[in-house]
Parts: C-alpha cells; sequence; structure tokens
C-alpha cells in the first residue's frame, strides 16, 4: 500500500479534494481517515482547519501492467498488454500481443507459465483475496488444450 499523506483546508471536502489533485486521482482510487474536522471558530477567529490522512489504493491491473512491461523492457521486446479482470470471480486474464510471441511462449508453454506465475505473485502480494491470473498470447493456450 502507498504511505498516508495528511492534507488540510477550510473544510474535510476541501482537503479531500486538495489530495485528489495533488496525488493526481480520483476518490474512487483513495482512501483517507479524517484526523481533525475543523471549525470556524469565534467570528471567524481561532478557526482550525480540517485535516485528513490520504493514501492511495494500490491498483492490481496497473501493478500487473507495470511489471510486464519492465520485464518486457529488459528483453527488449514491444508487446502489447491487455487486461481484463473480473471483479467476481477473482481472475485477471491478461492477452499479450506483438512480434516474436513464440520467444514468449517458449518450449511447450514454459515462459509463459513462467509469467503468469510471477505476475501471480506481484499482485497477489498487494490483496487481501488471492486473485487468479491467466496469460495467454495468440490463443496459445486454447490451442494446446
Amino acid at each position: 500500500m502507498s504511505e498516508w499523506r495528511e492534507f488540510s483546508a477550510k473544510t474535510v471536502d476541501d482537503a479531500i479534494t486538495n489530495a485528489l489533485v495533488e496525488l493526481k486521482t480520483t476518490s474512487d482510487k483513495v482512501e483517507y481517515e479524517v484526523v481533525e474536522e475543523g471549525s470556524s471558530g469565534i467570528l471567524g477567529l481561532f478557526s482550525k482547519q480540517a485535516v485528513v490522512r490520504v493514501r492511495k489504493k494500490d491498483d492490481i491491473q496497473e501493478t500487473a501492467v507495470e511489471f510486464l512491461s519492465d520485464v518486457f523492457k529488459a528483453m527488449e521486446m514491444n508487446v502489447d498488454i491487455e487486461i481484463e479482470y473480473n471483479e467476481v470471480e477473482n481472475q485477471m486474464n491478461i492477452e499479450l500481443s506483438g512480434d516474436e510471441m513464440g520467444m514468449l511462449i517458449g518450449k511447450r508453454g514454459v515462459t509463459l507459465d513462467s509469467l503468469q506465475y510471477l505476475v501471480s505473485l506481484v499482485i497477489n502480494k498487494k490483496t487481501d483475496d488471492y486473485v487468479k491470473v491467466k496469460i495467454d498470447t495468440e490463443n496459445y493456450r486454447q490451442r494446446r488444450k
């Protein structure tokens, strides 16, 4: 998880808005706690600012894309990554496409299986519930059956 950061403003809503702007994200992708409600004070004097602690939620799809992109960059391969995430079934399907997909499949799918295992380790480190990961390219898994 990302680390907590504090933001303050006249109201809790303003503090959250400031956090979203600075973190360059939307409200559904953050968690927050109200540290101080804030108050207007007497005649506008002695007012207290509202303070919130905010952190970005980890996006496992983003994490998977970043990890795979780093791997492909190291392999000097240009690969398109498409991800479908089914929250109900807790399953992530990743489709890879590009040139030289045979290299990614490897002998009897060993390289593809290894990539699938590594992605599973990376994203499941950040989740409470186990997410099943399936990686395929050029419909290899279906043809193999």
